[in-house]
Formats: structure tokens, C-alpha cells, sequence
């Protein structure tokens, strides 16, 4: 062995043993943290996914709100509206058809009027228009008859409204 050396690392022995003390040393190093359960309620991650969304981290949002979604059915509609600011309509639409299914949240109805009002927007042939304005125009009546005096509930139906007097109007 030649004089400095501490550990022949040419003899296959060594190296093994060199191996087994790197790995053992960089194994104890690295912290495990396992959670068995979570320590938040479904309506925590809902108000922790608001915050999230106010701050606008639409997808630690959509995190909070999937957790919360496994035990609270609303967070659908909440994960609905992320998809919706997201410009995901077609998720959107899923997502709040599910809230109302599992719901009946007059806010999903209405939220889905009002994405229906805009995907109707960008469609140029008056028949498919129609269509969905007046799908619109029936959800946003639905959440209307539950909630007469709510401003949301009343802007939506109206601009639909105005939306379908237009059309058939040209």
C-alpha cells in the first residue's frame, strides 16, 4: 500500500465495503415524513384553496380542492371554477355538471349558465347558439327560483336573456 493511502480501494473487498458505508450514510440522511392522516378538514382545504385562488395559485387551489372533494362534494364546484378561470371549459362544464348532481348547488346551476353563455359567445352558427343560450337561460332560471333575490343569480339570467332577444332578433 502505498504511504498516504488509508484504504486500498483496488481490492474488490474495500469497495464493496465503501459502497454498503456510502449508501447506509446518505440512507440516514434523508428524512422521511409519512402522514397517515390528513390533519385538515375537507372545508379547511376548501378555505385553504380560496386562499390559494385569491392569491392566484389556481393550481395548489385545484390540490386543496381535490382533497376536499374525497369527503365534501361541493369543492366540484369550486374545482369547476378553477377550470373555468383557467379557460378549461370543457373540465369546467364537467366538473359543475357533478356539483349539481351531487349537490343540486344553485351556484353550479348558474355557474353553468353563465359558462354556457360565454362558450356561446364565440359560436358563430345562430343554431348551435340558440342551443346553448337556452340550455343556459333553463339553469340560470333554476338557481333564480331558489334564490329570486340574489344579484349573481339575476345578472346571469338576464344577460342570457338579452343574449337569446339578440339572436332571434337578426
Amino acid at each position: 500500500m502505498e504511504k498516504g493511502k488509508i484504504l486500498d480501494i483496488k481490492n474488490n473487498t474495500s469497495r464493496l465495503i465503501l459502497v454498503i458505508i456510502i449508501l447506509f450514510l446518505s440512507s440516514c440522511a434523508v428524512p422521511r415524513i409519512i402522514i397517515l392522516n390528513d390533519p385538515l378538514s375537507p372545508e379547511e382545504h376548501i378555505n385553504l384553496g380560496v386562499a390559494y385562488e385569491r392569491n392566484g395559485e389556481l393550481d395548489s387551489a385545484l390540490k386543496e380542492y381535490e382533497r376536499a372533494s374525497k369527503k365534501l362534494d361541493i369543492a366540484y364546484l369550486y374545482m369547476g371554477n378553477i377550470y373555468f378561470h383557467k379557460g378549461d371549459l370543457k373540465k369546467a362544464e364537467k366538473y359543475y355538471k357533478k356539483a349539481i348532481r351531487k349537490t343540486d348547488s344553485k351556484d353550479a346551476y348558474n355557474n353553468l349558465a353563465w359558462l354556457y353563455y360565454t362558450k356561446a359567445k364565440e359560436i358563430d352558427d345562430k343554431e348551435e347558439k340558440m342551443n346553448l343560450l337556452k340550455k343556459g337561460l333553463e339553469l340560470a332560471m333554476r338557481a333564480l327560483e331558489s334564490s329570486p333575490d340574489n344579484e349573481n343569480f339575476i345578472d346571469t339570467f338576464n344577460k342570457i336573456k338579452e343574449s337569446i332577444n339578440r339572436e332571434e332578433e337578426r
